[in-house]
């Protein structure tokens, strides 16, 4: 017989996290069942399905790579751009094999098309930033060292074939959410090291779609706009911020609200971390940091969507290559909802936006 569960939740994040008292770190999702099939794992399989096949790349000692191969073949008869999709979750949740992220990136890597390559990120709070910027730059050497091997020398069929259709000269770094903030990071660390130290790798563009920047006060988005989507709450976000960044970053680890004080403000004596707001004081100025060419995706009824517009503003005020898309009465990370862009035509045509904007982003990059 099982003994009682002894351990107690220290801090929980509705449905989708609970911490005890122990340390330890339940994921097991309680929220609404009928949001479940979207977090149901897609397993690889090599003969096509819709245009396209799927491959698992397991790592020793590496970040283990889940790669979208299309069969449709560049026209003009070479290699393919490369997206690396970094995942969202507030750094604390989600994977990448899940339905919500496996639906649309199938169907963006044959829409480009494009090779995807996306990876299992560390999760908060057992691992906080920086370690998902470091796996980011991971997941980029190792596709850099898998594309740059002789041919015949890699024992995994699927990496072969990796190999064969790369271009490893245009790669667009696209993320969901808080996956938003890898693009901006790891684009900025790959161009600090420059172009002789990754070639013949280059990041050719960057695409944060509804980013997870935030400021220390609240934007009018976040006071104004109600969340319809278990997907992405207020509260969601000021907890995960709380489990992601680094030890000592906030107030006795917290980056919730003042409590019986203001609405207004998050407890943090170092208002506007780089990691969540790299257009804040706190970061290196935007002029200074090396960045391809960005698209930004913010959603109008966004929480967050004010401050994923100052990010696109500041971006050009810095002048930085950068363009804007603003998906019109849409909520955070729509897209990833199978069953809405399957079932409500508005979203579906605001999915097949975002998806004919990143091609087009591409295509001119």
């Amino acid at each position: 017989m099982a003994l009682p569960d002894s351990r107690k939740v220290v801090d929980e994040v509705s449905g989708w996290l609970r911490v005890f008292d122990d340390g330890s770190i339940d994921r097991t999702w309680t929220g609404p069942p009928e949001a479940l099939p979207l977090m149901q794992p897609v397993e690889p399989y090599a003969v096509p399905r819709d245009g396209h096949t799927l491959h698992d790349l397991p790592g020793e000692g590496e970040p283990d790579l889940r790669v979208y191969l299309p069969e449709i073949k560049d026209p003009a008869g070479g290699r393919l751009p490369v997206i690396v999709q970094l995942h969202g979750g507030g750094f604390c949740i989600s994977h990448p094999s899940w339905l919500m992220y496996h639906h649309f990136y199938a169907r963006l890597a044959c829409a480009v098309p494009a090779v995807v390559v996306t990876a299992q990120l560390p999760l908060a709070p057992e691992h906080r930033l920086p370690a998902q910027m470091d796996a980011g730059v991971d997941v980029l050497r190792r596709l850099r060292s898998i594309v740059t091997s002789d041919a015949g020398t890699l024992e995994d069929p699927a990496a072969e074939l990796l190999r064969e259709a790369a271009d490893l000269s245009r790669v667009f770094l696209v993320g969901d959410s808080s996956g938003g903030n890898l693009v901006h990071h790891v684009a900025a660390r790959i161009g600090e090291d420059g172009a002789d130290v990754w070639a013949p790798l280059r990041v050719a563009g960057g695409v944060p779609i509804h980013p997870g920047f935030v400021r220390a006060t609240r934007s009018r988005s976040e006071l104004e706009n109600t969340s319809d989507s278990v997907f992405f709450t207020l509260d969601m976000a000021d907890k995960f911020l709380a489990m992601s960044l680094p030890e000592g970053a906030t107030k006795d680890q917290g980056f919730g609200f003042r409590p019986k004080k203001s609405n207004f403000v998050r407890i943090s004596p170092i208002s506007d971390h780089p990691y969540t707001c790299p257009m804040g004081q706190h970061a290196p100025p935007l002029e200074s940091v090396p960045l391809p060419p960005m698209l930004v995706a913010v959603a109008e009824k966004d929480l967050i969507r004010d401050t994923n517009l100052e990010y696109g503003d500041a971006l050009r005020a810095a002048g930085k290559e950068v363009e804007v898309l603003v998906n019109r009465g849409m909520s955070h990370s729509f897209y990833l909802n199978k069953f809405a862009v399957d079932m409500d035509p508005t979203t579906g045509e605001r999915a097949q936006e975002l998806i004919d904007a990143i091609k087009s982003f591409v295509a001119r990059h």
